[in-house]
């Protein structure tokens, strides 16, 4: 299957690429910079650049089995300024809009358009159960998501099956809310946002991009479909459930009228109660494997197995750069990846995989490398903690 993706290098469109890839499809991913995009991409997903004009993109329309279309602008980047709102809108509405006017000028079109909405479509609802029969209610947000699928749904004049899932609060490692909030978690300074009983529609990233996979594949998806997971949560079990996770506190509130100082408007997207549930999912026998926030968060949080130990210089490997610089402690670390070996070793094997694997917020970028890795070779790449950039060169010593 050839898949399509607009998005591909956000947190979502990046996990969306990397299990594709790992299932054998081809993926061709719509990016203002190549050069950045293979950073974090890897090498094995083709690129399109925006440059290439209505040409080129109407080609790989055209090849496209399935198109995931994930662009968008960050909701919460901000206060919703009028310029704010316009970017959100082109970013969303008229790029969709853009795709599907050239679907219908193809003469070969994609069997499916899965493209990307939000739970913000429903605003704030209180305690009251939502499901995808829920109607949208007023304001910019859900405003702009009715004309967000809108725009999508007209792809089905053309006989494009059409699907429009509406994201909730997507619970990653590496990016996404949860990464945002973890500093303060760990340093025991989190707690609720806003009132704290506003229900949270959240999803884990593995179960979102599962269902994306199965919306792709399975024609019994239509529509707007509800992408959280069956239990939703108050921010106040939230909270106080990555608390018990990190072993801290988790009881420093902060006050809806600190976040609407912050951010105006876009406070709705934090403080409004939307109790979601997947219904179609559920309907179509979609299985989540974390469908408990405490199951969630165990595996999200969990750091494997890490060690700083004393070195016994005996115990390392023959290593000139090791014997002009013994270490006093090595710093031992064991992943476990529940992939076929040969598989696990030929991705690592990639040194332009490394961006894949990599938090986006440090900017990974490979400066100089022989293309694969193998004893003695050495990898040269920058990246950034914070505000400070760092050049790094990794010297293989072993590789087994």
């Amino acid at each position: 299957m050839n898949v399509f993706i607009t998005g591909g290098t956000g947190f979502i469109g990046r996990a969306l690429t990397l299990r594709l890839r790992q299932r054998g499809h081809s993926v061709t991913v719509l990016t203002r910079s190549p050069k950045k995009a293979r950073n974090v991409l890897g090498r094995e997903a083709e690129l399109l650049s925006v440059s290439s004009g209505e040409a080129g993109l109407s080609a790989a329309l055209e090849r496209a089995d399935a198109v995931v279309n994930l662009a968008g602008e960050s909701l919460l980047g901000g206060r919703w300024t009028e310029s704010k709102k316009a970017r959100l809108r082109e970013s969303r509405v008229d790029l969709t809009q853009e795709l599907v006017e050239l679907m219908k000028s193809t003469t070969s079109r994609p069997k499916v358009l899965v493209s990307a909405s939000a739970v913000g479509i429903y605003g704030d609802r209180g305690e009251r159960e939502i499901t995808e029969s829920e109607p949208p209610t007023s304001g910019f947000l859900s405003e702009l998501c009715v004309d967000w699928e809108s725009a999508a749904m007209e792809a089905e004049k053309k006989g494009v099956r059409v699907v429009t899932p509406r994201f909730g609060v997507v619970l990653g490692r590496e990016d996404g809310a949860l990464a945002q909030m973890l500093p303060a978690f760990r340093l025991g300074l989190g707690g609720p946002i806003g009132p704290g009983n506003q229900f949270v529609p959240w999803i884990h990233i593995d179960d979102l991009i599962e269902l994306i996979i199965e919306v792709i594949a399975d024609d019994r998806y239509s529509g707007p479909v509800n992408a959280t997971a069956p239990i939703p949560v108050t921010f106040r079990t939230l909270a106080k459930s990555i608390g018990a996770v990190l072993n801290r506190p988790a009881v420093l509130r902060v006050p809806s009228i600190a976040l609407k100082a912050i951010f105006g408007q876009a406070s709705s997207v934090l403080t409004q109660s939307q109790r979601v549930v997947p219904q179609r999912a559920s309907e179509l026998d979609f299985e989540f494997t974390y469908s408990t926030i405490e199951t969630a968060l165990t595996d999200l949080l969990d750091t494997g197995s890490i060690a700083i130990e004393r070195v016994d210089i005996a115990t390392l490997p023959d290593s000139q750069y090791l014997e002009k610089r013994p270490p006093r402690y090595a710093l031992r670390t064991d992943s476990v990846i529940e992939r076929p070996v040969s598989e696990v070793f030929g991705f690592f094997s990639n040194p332009e995989n490394l961006g894949l694997i990599t938090p986006p917020a440090m900017k990974f970028q490979i400066v100089d490398s022989k293309g694969a890795v193998g004893e003695g070779d050495e990898i040269r790449y920058r990246f950034k903690v914070g505000p400070v950039s760092f050049s790094w060169t990794t010297r293989i010593e072993t590789w087994r």
